[in-house]
């Protein structure tokens, strides 16, 4: 048996158990365990949404065992203290866990460079400093909101971020979003507050071309933040920060550190070789220098690639990309092989200033694009969907859409509020009965039909040679006759077209005048007559030209016979699957029962009757309805109440369905 245990339930750390799980998912004789102190995965990328309130906690946080589901992954909830490299055994407070394979993932933390009083900071690198933070800020506004003393509610109201970099910038950017929204809730003016940004680079985000870093600096400053470069933090008491040794004093109750990072705890006890504020020194393999059988995923890699000159950045992408690597080259400890070495290709990065606005630079070394606004943003999304597929696939992408789009508050999110549904459902129950009703009484009164012969089609346009063969006898006589009084009457009927014209023209100049006299000149009454003509022009929602060919094929093919001139039992078949539809659904939505199902389900019929030709305008009622009807509208006076959150638990029971993540928590 051999053993391979995973430290860190990190992004990399979570990427290369799943990497091995999948080479070794038929090989009972390795056991792949996963050891981390927390039960759950965390989106670091994301905590200072959690931190400025825009999303609930919920959303940067997936549980390891759900993502392990059906995996050849044990989990395992433990804290390392020791690593004894030599004996290969991992040690905790409680127990001992033995490897043949160690992958070493186990991040970073916040680094502060020997600065008294950094106890008073406030970090930003877990589930949990997110948390504690967005706390620590609301109990900021509400002290301020109890005190009269100016001195007191202006250090209440400083917040000082430290560090411009990634971390530090979209964490200014969400507060000063965030801060109007808390000034408006506590009944604060919006001058009392002071947002600051520290940082001893001479600009934010640095390592960005000029044209970003202005964007940047000028969208923290529409928001409120005031920059302050080349300072550096001396000292950081309760009340207070200290810059340049004294130059500066900002007095807050509130500094949040961003301002770097290094080796774990347990890295920088490791007996290992160490470079880079406490990443491990691998090879190519990705194995650490001294142990060959131990490898290094993500933040902990200090590696400098053939033909480069600095490490592998510590970002997502890196371990996205170290992860497969380390895989394949246990796979080849394991069962033989050749190793891969680590040749990493990075497509960028992006950086979030507040929910609706960012900056970015995509693409690859040479061909680099600079994004700005709606398309930064757009593209931070996408690189977030593309990693959640890896990790927790469709549960986790439903839960980031709702948090993200679905479930905002105060417009904030890069569409602003346009997709939000908190919008009570309670105002969609009366559309839900009134259009199952419509539903059920159309299918109620075309069943006694197909009761009496379900053979009788009368829902689909009769068969083109139906007829054909009874009249051809009488066609021939009937045109004869026709034929010769046509002449006669198209004499007559010309000679009166023009005078008839002539009126009708000038009676209609007429009547339309008198209208608008009659009417005092009400404009709108003679255009609401316009609209209902029209209306009653188009008694039948018009259907473009291909859709109606590719109708025609299929009733051709599937629907009358081969002579055309009668129904196939296919065609009964599906007349009659309309009219229980009509029925079922309909009642569905009446009594609120699996109501995202009824809503499209009706919504197809809908689409079928209307391809058909036979779609009265009423018709656009009924689909409109039925999209509405999409969302939760069942939740409210309805039995999906009961039965939604039953079979959400029932789902997340089946093996399958866990496996593949095909439900919703």
């Amino acid at each position: 048996m051999k053993k391979v245990v995973v430290l860190g339930g990190g992004y990399a750390g979570v990427l290369t158990a799943k990497k091995l799980a999948k080479k070794f998912k038929k090989n009972k004789d390795v056991q792949i365990t996963l050891i981390d102190k927390q039960s759950y995965h965390t989106m670091l990328t994301e905590l200072h949404e959690v931190a400025a309130g825009r999303v609930n906690e919920e959303s940067i946080r997936m549980d390891l065992k759900s993502i392990f589901a059906g995996r050849n992954v044990n989990v395992v909830l433990d804290e390392i203290k020791n690593i004894d490299f030599e004996q290969k055994v991992l040690t905790s407070n409680d127990a001992t866990y033995e490897y043949d394979y160690l992958v070493m993932g186990t991040g970073c933390k916040p680094t502060f460079f020997g600065i008294p009083g950094s106890e008073n900071a406030h970090q930003l690198w877990s589930y949990t400093d997110a948390v504690n933070l967005r706390e620590h800020i609301l109990n900021m506004f509400r002290q301020a909101a109890l005190t009269a003393d100016k001195e007191k509610r202006r250090e209440l109201l400083t917040f000082v971020t430290v560090g411009a970099g990634f971390t530090g910038v979209e964490m200014a950017g969400e507060l000063g979003e965030w801060k109007d929204e808390l000034c408006r809730s506590f009944h604060i003016d919006k001058d009392e507050v002071t947002l600051y940004v520290v940082d001893f680079a001479p600009k934010v985000l640095p390592m960005y071309p000029d044209k970003l870093v202005r964007k940047a600096e000028r969208r923290l400053i529409k928001l409120g933040n005031e920059l302050v470069m080349n300072s550096a933090v001396s000292e950081i008491h309760e009340d207070k920060v200290v810059l340049n040794k004294g130059e500066k004093v900002i007095n807050t109750r509130t500094v949040i550190w961003a301002a770097g990072i290094e080796g774990s705890d347990i890295v920088d006890q490791a007996q290992v070789e160490k470079a880079g504020r406490g990443r491990i020194v691998t090879n190519g393999h990705l194995q650490a220098k001294d142990y060959q059988d131990v490898y290094v995923v993500g933040d902990n890699i200090f590696y400098i690639p053939e033909g480069e000159e600095r490490p592998v950045p510590q970002m997502v992408e890196n371990a996205e990309h170290s992860a497969p690597v380390v895989a394949h080259n246990i796979a080849v400890d394991i069962k033989g092989g050749e190793y891969k070495t680590y040749k990493p290709t990075f497509h960028g990065s992006m950086v979030c200033i507040g929910s609706r606005y960012g900056v970015a630079q995509v693409g690859m070394p040479g061909m680099w694009f600079n994004l700005s606004g709606f398309f930064a943003m757009a593209s931070k999304h996408l690189i977030n969907l593309v990693y959640f597929v890896q990790v927790l696939g469709f549960n986790k992408i439903w839960s980031y859409l709702m948090h993200e789009f679905f479930h905002t508050k105060n417009n904030r999110s890069m569409v602003g509020g346009l997709l939000s549904n908190s919008a009570p459902v309670f105002w969609k129950f009366p559309l839900r009965v009134f259009v199952g009703f419509m539903w059920l009484q159309q299918g109620l009164s075309k069943l006694p039909k197909i009761i009496h012969d379900f053979n009788n089609v009368f829902l689909l346009p009769q068969p083109p040679k139906a007829d054909a063969l009874g009249a051809a006898s009488g066609a021939v006589t009937e045109a004869v006759t026709a034929a010769s009084g046509a002449v006669a009457e198209a004499v007559t009927a010309a000679s009166g077209a023009v005078t008839e014209a002539v009126t009708a023209a000038s009676g209609a100049v007429n009547e339309v005048a008198n209208q608008v006299a009659s009417n005092g000149g009400d404009i709108f009454t003679i255009l609401a007559d316009l609209i209902h003509d029209f209306m009653n022009w188009i008694a039948v929602l018009p259907v473009p030209g291909f859709v109606e060919n590719m109708v025609g094929w299929s009733m051709d093919a599937f629907f009358y016979t081969p002579d055309g001139t009668q129904f196939t039992q296919l065609a009964s078949l599906v007349q009659g699957g309309m009219i229980f539809g009509e029925i079922i659904f309909g009642g569905m939505l009446i009594i609120g029962l699996f109501t995202p199902v009824a809503a499209i389900a009706t919504i197809a019929m809908g689409c079928m009757i209307w391809a058909s030709g036979m779609a009265p305008t009423e018709m656009l009622w009924y689909l409109v309805g039925g999209f509405a009807l999409i969302g939760n509208s069942g939740m409210v006076l309805g039995l999906d109440y009961y039965v939604w959150p039953w079979l959400r638990e029932m789902m997340k029971r089946i093996p399958l369905l866990r496996k593949w993540y095909l439900y919703v928590d």
